[in-house]
């Protein structure tokens, strides 16, 4: 057994403990013969991709992509250190509310919060961050650093991993927590100077933050310009310990700001509260708009030509692209609401006023997800009623592939793919946007929701069917309760699968013999209904005595581990209600329009 993989031993004690590349190998979850050929047989140019990205500012930053193999080291690297940084603050009673990037438990949002409401807040850039951390400061921080006095055989491993050339590359998963760990004496030195003055002081990644509500700014950090009017340079306390500390400052990136215009730290506007940009949420919903009408839509972007000159221009915009902006308004606006509601001074009504603030804020992102994955699906999608439905599902189609062509196909490595999305949303901010964590209400809710977007949507779409599967029991009645009301129609209960409008269809879990009601459990057979773990029996009961049973969430995981052995036969009444309605749809619709300049991964 590897030294590194001691039984009994923390992360950072294992690390510690280490000698070799094999312990490195054990502690990083990978054979060592790989590791070795990643770091010492891998041609250079076959380890990274290297690319250029244009800054805001004007000029580009060098991306360095590693391949798949190393960049999952270098993730696995990355979690061994950050889980030994928080055994570390532990151990210490330390809590780093200095450094905010690429951490666990923080974000843009905590390092904005620290300069909420302040008279000035002064941001710097460091020069090259990532490349000015070079091998040789990497491992000569893991063998001298008291927390970690790594073997140098170990720590010359680590550096290996991660650096690229001259330094960290920007694009490896693990640059950012090694820099931060390299840069946390650097934040110690500027947190006391900030402290010292009277500022407050914080970093996320390269971008340093001071803020005070002092009458003036003290001159040590920053001092205006002599003879010009709001322009700022960096004082002589801060550039020292900048230096000391082996970086350089970023000088035409200095910028102070005034309680009395817009002051933003990463991005967050922090002169009241931490919110995104008037200016960017118009942006977006412009974007938006214009993607819901024509299928499309464009934003500048800053490109480099063969000559290095950054130029402005419109280019296509992709929905992933549009959903990662609309997401980081969600985001911040999430965090404004939690603040009210968790807040104990706050009445129920201030509460309930925040959250339907909220909810007023979301139809946005809701409007947005039922375009992306539904009104524009790129294959058939399912939803079901919950998480476990969907693992059920998901091994059932895998079982009974070969009598099913429509819902899945055998790959080139003979695997099993779907060909249908089964919609896996419920724990995400998807889930929680859509409101899909209760059940059949959430269906319900869904149904009223699209129908009245149908309306709206008037980009090309509608290209596959989207299906609701639901117990056939008294959500049934509740689900058809609603399709009546949105739709004015009376759809019979009888059929294999049910249109309710657009490309929308329900399909229930069919009935056994002589039953009046079904849930998706009862396509399993006895061997599975009657399975006894640890001396209790399965219920759908949620009520039930747990001392006898066990409920869905320990069934659905022992199909996911058991699903090789498992008879799925009784899963064809529900595979064929959705191929039914896959293929109503498609016989009504021979010649869906795609919409043109859309690209959704699904």
């Amino acid at each position: 057994m590897a030294v590194g993989t001691g039984i009994g031993m923390s992360r950072l004690q294992s690390l510690r403990a280490s000698s070799s590349l094999h312990d490195v190998a054990a502690l990083l979850q990978f054979k060592p013969k790989y590791l070795a050929y990643i770091l010492y047989k891998m041609p250079d140019a076959a380890k990274y991709r290297a690319f250029k990205i244009a800054k805001r500012s004007g000029g580009g930053r060098e991306i360095n992509a590693p391949c798949p193999e190393l960049k999952l080291l270098q993730r696995n690297l990355s979690e061994l250190l950050q889980d030994c940084t928080e055994e570390i603050n532990a151990k210490r009673k330390f809590r780093d509310q200095l450094a905010h990037g690429f951490k666990r438990h923080s974000s843009i949002i905590t390092n904005a919060t620290k300069h909420l409401k302040r008279q000035y807040v002064f941001n710097i850039d460091l020069e090259d961050f990532f490349g000015t951390i070079n091998f040789g400061r990497v491992r000569g921080f893991l063998i001298k650093e008291a927390n970690f006095m790594l073997h140098p055989t170990v720590a010359t491993v680590l550096a290996q991993i991660a650096c690229h050339g001259t330094g960290l590359p920007q694009g490896s998963p693990c640059s950012p927590v090694i820099s931060n760990l390299v840069g946390h004496v650097l934040d110690v030195q500027l947190c006391k100077l900030a402290a010292k003055h009277g500022c407050t002081y914080s970093r996320y990644a390269d971008d340093m933050s001071f803020s005070t509500n002092k009458p003036d700014f003290p001159p040590v950090i920053a001092r205006p310009v002599p003879g010009a009017v709001h322009e700022w340079e960096v004082g002589p306390g801060l550039e020292n310990a900048v230096v000391r500390a082996g970086f350089t400052i970023k000088k035409q990136k200095t910028r102070m700001q005034y309680e009395c215009s817009r002051q933003d730290v990463t991005g967050l506007v922090v002169n009241k509260k931490v919110n995104t940009r008037v200016d960017y949420r118009r942006t977006v919903k412009a974007m938006a708009q214009r993607l819901f009408t024509t299928g499309q839509f464009q934003f500048i972007k800053t490109v480099i030509d063969s000559s290095g000159t950054a130029t402005p221009i419109k280019v296509d915009g992709t929905v992933d692209q549009l959903h990662g902006m609309i997401a980081h308004i969600d985001f911040v606006n999430l965090h404004n609401e939690e603040l009210v509601t968790k807040r104990d001074s706050a009445s129920s009504k201030e509460k309930e006023a925040a959250k339907l603030a909220l909810r007023s804020k979301q139809r946005l992102y809701r409007r947005f997800l039922l375009f992306k994955d539904f009104y524009s699906a790129q294959r058939p999608v399912v939803v079901c009623e919950g998480k476990t439905d969907n693992i059920y599902l998901h091994h059932a189609i895998k079982g009974l592939a070969a009598n099913y062509p429509k819902l899945a196909s055998l790959s080139p490595d003979n695997k099993v793919r779907l060909s249908i999305r089964i919609l896996r949303t419920f724990e995400s901010s998807a889930g929680r946007i859509l409101n899909l964590a209760l059940g059949w209400s959430s269906l319900k809710g869904l149904i009223e929701s699209y129908v009245l977007e149908l309306q709206k949507f008037k980009a090309p779409g509608l290209s596959h069917a989207v299906i609701l599967l639901v117990d056939n029991d008294s959500a049934a009645d509740e689900v058809f309760g609603m399709i009546r009301r949105v739709t004015k129609k009376n759809p019979p209960r009888t059929e294999t699968c049910v249109h309710v409008a657009g490309n929308m269809y329900v399909v229930l879990t069919p009935l056994k013999s002589g039953a009046k009601q079904s849930e998706i459990e009862d396509c399993f057979d006895d061997s599975i209904l009657k399975l006894s773990l640890g001396g209790k029996t399965f219920t759908s009961d949620s009520k039930a005595d747990p001392n006898l049973h066990f409920g869905k969430h320990i069934l659905s995981q022992y199909v996911r581990e058991n699903a090789a052995k498992i008879d799925f036969t009784g899963f064809s009444g529900v595979l064929d209600g959705i191929t039914s309605a896959i293929d109503d749809y498609e016989k009504k619709n021979p010649k869906p329009a795609i919409a043109a300049g859309i690209s959704i991964q699904n």
